[in-house]
């Protein structure tokens, strides 16, 4: 899906404000002599922005908007390295509770629901977000934030909160407590939009079923506004994303290049009309493709597929290149263990060692299940990881996101 002539002169807009601003990002398109692109042949051939980029440009150095015109700023939610400061005019505030707003509309999402907001607010982008895109959709919403499960579900019944907007570590953790609680027939959600981290389809069914909602994926980061740039339509047929506001490509992580619709690959991002902070090409890292075709729900915004995983999320064990979505993929297929699993590598006695832990209830054999497990890593992956089965809740559950790749070669190291 090549840039077309309208987000060309958008981008060009954007590269105009950098140079002027003599922003960060600004200077580095003065020094390359790029002060317009006039052609997709062109565009392609932009420098990448990088997450270190952004941090090199630490505190304001992104700042392209005069002062004045900045009301709030945003920063990444890592919590190693220099953070990312992300400003924002009054614009970009407004834009992107336009594109939340499309979000919920595509979820069928009316200004009738309750929408029960549980992520952080604050610096995060997550809760602001999911709020800003419900006032703007003229709901009733109930920033809660995280934590405090008790006090959550009380809400949730009193105020018969409708639509559930969490991470999907949060939602599992709500689901078990509902029906630890008995309490199903006193909650009254209908729908549930989740985002922050990728989940897996025995994850999504468990909490689907468990609290009888239609769930929908969102797609967003805090660079490039946060949640809500794309989400999920009920044919669950990949993610819309708003190309009035972003040009999203899909690039060959290890020559750069775009590869064709259709095509798995690292989801590159250009921004066309923010003011605060534009980017032009970022590299999200995150794995994904662009559907070709029409969805059935007669959106006419593109698509893409779900967030298969993270191009720096691969681990090298013992010379062989491991995605967590590949575990996760082979966890799946069997029927006797939760949704829930954690994978620990450390360097023991001279070599690499994979621990795969996971859930059961004790109507198996937990041994049989390690055996089984084990067996069917090797013959997909090519080593034989060491599998520990434990009960259900036993592994932790997260009010955030969890934590399921633990490297603990770097803490030895």
């Amino acid at each position: 899906m090549k840039i077309n002539d309208k987000q060309l002169a958008q981008v060009n807009d954007r590269i105009k404000a950098l140079v002027d601003a003599g922003s960060f990002y600004g200077k580095k398109l003065s020094e390359a002599g790029i002060t317009s692109v006039s052609s997709a042949e062109e565009f392609e051939n932009l420098p990448f922005s990088e997450k270190k980029d952004l941090r090199d440009a630490y505190p304001l150095g992104l700042m392209t908007a005069p002062e004045d015109k900045i009301v709030r700023i945003h920063s990444s939610s890592g919590t190693t390295g220099t953070p990312v400061i992300i400003p924002y005019t009054a614009k970009d505030v407004d834009d992107w509770a336009e594109m939340f707003k499309r979000c919920y509309e595509t979820a069928g999402i009316t200004n009738m629901d309750r929408i029960h907001i549980t992520p952080g607010y604050g610096l995060w982008t997550a809760g602001i977000g999911f709020q800003n895109g419900a006032e703007k959709l003229g709901a009733m919403t109930i920033p809660m934030g995280p934590g405090n499960t008790d006090k959550q579900l009380e809400m949730m019944q009193a105020m018969k909160s409708s639509v559930l907007c969490s991470t999907s570590s949060y939602a599992l953790l709500l689901t078990e407590e509902i029906e630890k609680r008995g309490i199903q027939d006193k909650i009254h959600l209908k729908k549930g939009v989740i985002g922050s981290e990728r989940w897996s389809k025995k994850m999504r069914d468990r909490i689907a079923s468990g609290l009888g909602i239609e769930l929908y994926d969102i797609y967003g980061l805090t660079e490039i506004y946060g949640p809500g740039i794309g989400i999920s339509c009920k044919y669950d047929t990949g993610m819309h994303y708003w190309d009035d506001f972003i040009y999203l490509e899909i690039i060959d992580p290890a020559t750069g290049k775009t590869v064709p619709d259709g095509e798995m690959g690292e989801i590159v991002i250009t921004t066309l009309v923010k003011e605060g902070a534009p980017l032009i090409r970022y590299r999200t890292h995150d794995l994904s493709r662009i559907i070709p075709g029409e969805c059935p729900c007669g959106c006419g915004f593109p698509r893409i597929d779900v967030i298969m995983g993270r191009t720096d999320d691969m681990m090298k064990i013992k010379g062989v290149n491991v995605f967590p979505s590949q575990i996760e993929e082979i966890l799946g297929s069997f029927h006797e263990i939760s949704s829930e699993y954690q994978i620990r590598i450390s360097h023991l006695d001279g070599k690499d060692t994979m621990r795969i832990y996971v859930e059961t209830t004790g109507d198996y054999d937990f041994n049989e299940i390690a055996k089984k497990v084990a067996e069917k890593v090797k013959s997909r992956i090519g080593f034989t990881p060491i599998v520990k089965v434990v009960e259900v809740g036993v592994l932790p559950r997260s009010m955030k996101k969890t934590a399921r790749v633990i490297d603990e070669r770097f803490e030895e190291n």
